[in-house]
């Protein structure tokens, strides 16, 4: 059990965002645990044939993002700090971080492959010693654990076998990256556009609606129930009690107390049924979760229109109304109801006008959601079919 306790400036200072290098690693570690696709399995079995078939370069990303450990490496992520930053300025943020960090980073991981269960009082072991001189070194040999090498293509299971590893270190890559870090970090940025081009930008307008759709949705709750509705249904693992947020984690246990830094919360369309966090300075304390919704994110778009509600509204209006299940921009109604997108603003327009539907702004994204008056109407239309 992981447990955050908070101060007053710590909830006033939690937020919200998404993160498009988070989902490059959510997606690595989904792609390597088969038993978690439930809802991806048509995705993953896609993107294992196209990175296979591509022969691309990703052999350091993929063993730095390995479900067998507890720990992921902190600088991998770095927290966003806009709610919906694009790849290019999360590649940015990862390109600036230090040297000392990714190495101790990486004293972190080297310590987390050498004890199943962590907590947050061991964890700062590792760098203590590394500030003591008596870290690990990016010279020295010894054999890996069945992962992938830092010359050739990464298996998507990440099974295929390194000849060592250096100073403690799982892999050779690794090992590499802890020796040269400013070179490592620019070869790793290479590798996560790469596969970003193979495995998520073909499908990030719907992934991004539906985090963007999360963001909205926490708002509304926020605004509802306090901090208790914001944080009592982020997912059955993690509980808001007596001003603390409890988290069960498996592998990792420890109170971390939050210190005015607040916390940064973090949907992801790729790590359900599990939660991740975040908790070891000097990072900011994240806590990401199961995006509302991923389990139709790959559904394809609902057709059927309520033959009384289009004899209200007119047809494209009523079928623009039933495509706000859940939040949208302009452009994502319009690929779904095979309208042009001025089109769908007219529309959109006409139901804000009435009462209907009303625009949230997200990072640099109008998402339109329905009003309480428009779920009346659905509901009553629906009753009487």
């Amino acid at each position: 059990m992981l447990t955050i306790t908070f101060t007053v400036e710590d909830l006033a200072r939690t937020r919200l965002a998404v993160s498009p290098l988070w989902e490059v690693v959510a997606s690595i570690r989904l792609l390597k645990t088969p038993r978690s696709q439930t809802f991806h399995r048509r995705w993953a079995e896609a993107t294992t044939e196209r990175i296979n078939r591509s022969g691309a370069e990703l052999g350091l990303l993929f063993d730095l993002v390995d479900p067998r450990v507890w720990y992921l490496v902190d600088f991998l992520t770095p927290p966003p700090q806009t709610p919906a930053p694009d790849l290019t300025t999360d590649l940015g943020a990862l390109r600036r971080v230090s040297a000392d960090q990714v190495r101790a980073d990486l004293d972190v991981l080297a310590y987390a492959w050498k004890n199943p269960i962590g907590s947050l009082d061991e964890v700062t072991l590792p760098r203590r010693r590394r500030d003591a001189g008596v870290g690990p070194s990016a010279r020295g040999s010894a054999s890996a654990r069945g992962t992938t090498s830092a010359r050739g293509n990464a298996s998507v299971r990440g099974t295929t076998s390194v000849r060592g590893r250096a100073g403690g270190m799982p892999t050779v890559a690794i090992a590499e990256l802890y020796g040269d870090p400013l070179g490592g970090i620019e070869r790793l940025a290479g590798q996560v556009e790469a596969y970003w081009e193979l495995a998520i930008a073909p499908h990030w307008g719907r992934i991004r609606a539906l985090l963007e759709g999360d963001l909205l949705y926490r708002g509304r709750r926020l605004g509802q129930a306090g901090h208790t509705g914001l944080f009592d249904d982020l997912a059955d693992t993690v509980k808001w009690r007596d001003g603390s947020l409890q988290i069960r984690h498996r592998r990792f246990k420890g109170v971390r107390q939050l210190a005015g830094e607040g916390l940064l919360l973090m949907p992801s369309a790729f790590v359900w049924p599990t939660v991740y966090s975040s908790t070891i300075p000097p990072w900011q304390p994240t806590l990401t979760y199961p995006a509302r919704g991923v389990a139709t994110l790959w559904s394809e778009p609902a057709r059927g229109t309520s033959a009384g509600l289009a004899a209200v509204l007119g047809r494209s209006r009523a079928e623009v109304l039933m495509q706000l299940d859940s939040p949208r921009s302009t452009t994502e109604l319009a690929a779904r109801i095979g309208m042009t997108a001025g089109g769908v603003s007219q529309h959109l327009s006409a139901l804000r006008a009435g009462g209907l539907v009303t625009p949230h702004r997200v990072g640099r994204v109008v998402l339109y959601a329905r009003t309480s008056a428009a779920e009346s109407l659905l509901e009553a239309a629906e009753q009487g079919e």
